[in-house]
């Protein structure tokens, strides 16, 4: 592997290489005619509020259902203990629910997308902390890289260049990421297993008693249906998501006021902070571990944050306040008050204390909103693996999209993963306490994770004043601080699951980005200096045939290795060479007309082009289908905008594209054409010479040629066009580096289990480039090469 130099002691070749070859600076300018973000009207915002009912809460409102079971699995000693677990439950409703993540975390969404990972894309494009050093100006351009700027010598920038001057740091940062993203994943297999369980657990309450057997074989049943349903997804029923958690919710708030009116009015006692405090000082060894099952109570509320794309912030934050934080409330205060007169019936609490004339319609709608929260949890599981995939910390996997809006994915390998560890999970139990206690443990090292993250983010994003920082900090942290001390406790009791699902997860994600990162400093170390490719001449000294070449590469820069071995071995190269990167970003989603950079290598008569294609991590490849269509558009478009520019050395890109439309116009109406090249002015939108956008099927205009004497500017483009299409018909062929790393006999265990087993065999079982960027078998050239590291 090539080292890197000194730029002092390479010489006049690597300044040479540095003009030829720079950053696509110019390319990347913001668009002037760009949009602004829409608002929308109250009435959209409330019918918005409906809406993220059942996309949103539908796994914090089933949380009644087991809470008090899983805090008092041996049952209810004393009256004072029930109300102090109960005035517990309200504040941790009220401090983690409602402030830290409905009015606080929320607004942290990255462009409207919600997550750990939305939240690491944000800390990275305000400072340089991602491992894979992809990025470059250019990208900083984009309208959705939206970052703030903030003075030498305030707080953020100290903190800032604290970061960037860490390695130590980038990684215990992406590291904790990762942990976070796996707990989520641990979260998408434990919440759908205890929502459903103990939903249908209210046929072995209290109207006719069955064995638990039979409970857990319908929860088994409905877990397989409601995985096998994935691939289809909720086009066709999904509307009725937000109706069947309204109804829950209304339901259970309104139980909760017949059971506090009929049982114990007093037991709303319980919202004074005094019986927390009484609730601590009582509370002993058993208590504490009680808090394990109270912080169920909040189980849902990094789901809420992960799904919070779906809709505005205002109108999650609308949903929860008006509609589900006081239908918790109250559902909570009913169980509790019915408990404080039958503390026998703690397990199987919410259904005991249903009136017996509604208990099976309660019953049905429970089943229906755990099956809707599950769908919530499993839905953002999905999402995370996206977002992880396209910031390169997960092998690539096949994403296919459920809806037409492209809000919805659908990850068939995820999926039966998924599914079979749901299953045994609520086989194995078969009991709502230790799948409790599994759940609590992975639910609270996410709030830990999402609290530190937040914390950066108010510094680098907010740049809020240190003294905010640190009252959040301290409040969060103590809160969730202590619940993490309290599933400590369980671990052996249910907790380990989520860890050994993590731990597995975290070595796919971790051991993937690890090989991801060796292999592009092998990729930046080994490529060819583009001053000495321009020296080989116009010919490159090889045979031009006829037809296009595109080389495929993860740097924006330079000549790919992949190129000069495929030279080297076959003395023959295509008249055209476009050198192609295909790079992900730390933005949710790249604009269709930002997304292809294009730029000249070398003089014209080279025949040489770079592109540059963007995308973010919500973006979708099989949009681009027509991926090699789209690219020669902008090819080809970019050699005229050149032309033009050439021909007009003193105007701007703006004058030209308006002048060539109203020439393009007045031209529709003559019928004495005598020549027609593909060219569409209604079209394009640039704001420089090289940054196009073209629409999604490209139109092929009438360009008539006037009877004046073309100008060389314009003799230069036709030709140039007409040699680009000549060579296009005679062929494409894309040439895929098939990079091979391994490591030195010399280097250590730990490298080698990661590089040439752990890494190795997820690229053999993951899908190639070939598949993501849909090139066909026939045209594709894959150029092997192995690396020692």
């Amino acid at each position: 592997m090539i080292e890197n130099e000194d730029p002092e002691k390479k010489g006049g070749v690597w300044a040479l290489d540095q003009q030829l070859d720079q950053p696509m600076d110019e390319e990347a300018k913001k668009f002037s005619n760009m949009s602004e973000d829409k608002k929308c009207s109250s009435i959209t915002v409330l019918q918005l509020a409906f809406q993220s009912l059942g996309v949103v809460y539908g796994d914090l409102g089933t949380s009644p259902l087991y809470v008090f079971y899983n805090t008092f699995p041996y049952g209810i000693d004393e009256p004072d203990d029930l109300l102090g677990a109960l005035s517990v439950v309200i504040y941790s409703l009220t401090l983690i629910a409602l402030v830290k993540y409905v009015l606080i975390v929320c607004r942290a969404n990255d462009n409207g997308q919600g997550g750990t990972f939305a939240l690491y894309s944000l800390l990275c494009r305000h400072a340089k902390i991602k491992t894979v050093p992809n990025q470059d100006q250019s990208d900083e351009e984009l309208t959705t890289y939206s970052r703030s700027t903030f003075g030498e010598k305030s707080f953020a920038a100290r903190t800032k260049r604290w970061l960037e001057g860490h390695a130590l740091m980038q990684s215990t940062l992406l590291i904790l990421v990762l942990i976070g993203s796996c707990m989520v994943i641990g979260d998408g297999i434990l919440t759908p297993a205890i929502s459903v369980l103990s939903a249908v657990g209210g046929i072995n309450c209290c109207r006719f008693h069955t064995s638990n057997d039979i409970v857990v074989v319908v929860a088994v049943v409905i877990l397989v249906i409601l995985f096998i349903m994935q691939q289809f997804g909720t086009q066709k029923f999904g509307w009725l998501f937000a109706p069947i958690v309204l109804l829950w919710f209304l339901l259970i708030g309104g139980i909760g006021i017949f059971n506090i009116w009929k049982y114990d009015t007093s037991i709303l006692r319980a919202f004074s902070p005094v019986y927390v405090i009484a609730f601590f000082r009582k509370g002993g060894t058993h208590g504490w571990a009680s808090l394990g099952g109270i912080m169920l109570c909040i189980n849902g509320t990094e789901t809420l944050f992960a799904d919070v794309s779906h809709f505005p912030v205002l109108s999650v934050q609308i949903a929860f306040t008006l509609v589900a934080f006081p239908c918790l409330l109250l559902a909570y205060s009913g169980q509790a008050a019915y408990l404080m007169k039958y503390p026998h019936h703690v397990f199987g609490a919410f259904y005991y204390s249903i009136p017996e004339s509604i208990y099976w319609p309660v019953f049905s709608v429970a089943t229906a909103a755990a099956i809707v929260a599950s769908q919530a949890t499993i839905t953002a599981t999905f999402s995370l693996i996206k977002q992880a995939l396209a910031l390169g910390c997960f092998p690539r996997v096949k994403v296919v999209y459920t809806s037409r809006s492209h809000h919805q994915i659908y990850i068939p390998d995820i999926n039966w993963i998924l599914m079979i560890l749901c299953i045994s999970v609520t086989a194995g139990f078969k009991n709502q306490s230790q799948i409790g206690n599994a759940a609590g443990t992975a639910v609270v090292v996410v709030m830990l994770v999402t609290t530190f993250l937040m914390i950066l983010v108010m510094i680098l994003v907010w740049r809020c004043h240190w003294t905010l920082v640190l009252i959040f900090a301290c409040l969060t942290l103590v809160v969730e601080g202590t619940y993490f001390s309290a599933v400590l406790l369980k671990v052996n009791q249910g907790g380990w699951v989520p860890l050994v699902i993590a731990v597995a997860f975290f070595i796919v994600m971790y051991g993937w980005h690890y090989g991801t990162v060796i292999r592009f400093d092998i990729e930046m170390h080994s490529k060819v200096s583009m001053a000495w490719i321009l020296g080989l001449g116009p010919s490159l000294g090889l045979v031009r045939v006829p037809g296009i070449g595109l080389v495929y590469s993860e740097i924006a820069t330079g000549v790919p290795r992949i190129f000069s071995h495929f030279i080297t071995n076959l003395p023959a190269i295509h008249s055209v060479v476009v050198f192609v990167c295909v790079k992900y970003l730390p933005v949710c989603t790249v604009p269709e007309e930002e997304r292809f950079l294009v730029k000249r290598i070398g003089p014209n008569n080279f025949h040489m082009f770079r592109c540059v294609v963007r995308y973010g991590y919500k973006d979708d490849h099989k949009k681009d289908d027509d991926f090699e269509e789209k690219l020669f558009d902008n090819l080809f478009t970019f050699v005229r905008l050149e032309s033009l520019m050439e021909g007009s050395p003193g105007s701007d890109v703006s004058s030209i594209l308006n002048q060539q439309t109203i020439q393009s116009r007045d031209a529709m109406w003559n019928n004495n054409n005598n020549r027609s090249i593909p060219y569409s002015s209604a079209d394009l939108s640039i704001t420089s010479v090289d940054s196009i956008e073209l629409a999604d099927s490209p139109i092929y205009v009438s360009q008539p040629l006037t009877c004046s004497i073309p100008t060389s500017s314009q003799l230069v483009e036709i030709d140039e066009i007409e040699f680009l299409n000549r060579c296009r018909d005679a062929g494409v062929v894309h040439i895929l580096g098939n990079t091979v790393v391994r490591t030195r006999r010399d280097s250590n265990c730990f490298k080698k289990m990661a590089v040439d087993y752990l890494y190795a065999f997820l690229r053999k079982i993951c899908r190639g480039n070939s598949v993501l960027f849909n090139v066909p078998h026939e045209s594709l050239l894959s150029v092997g090469q192995i690396f020692y590291v």
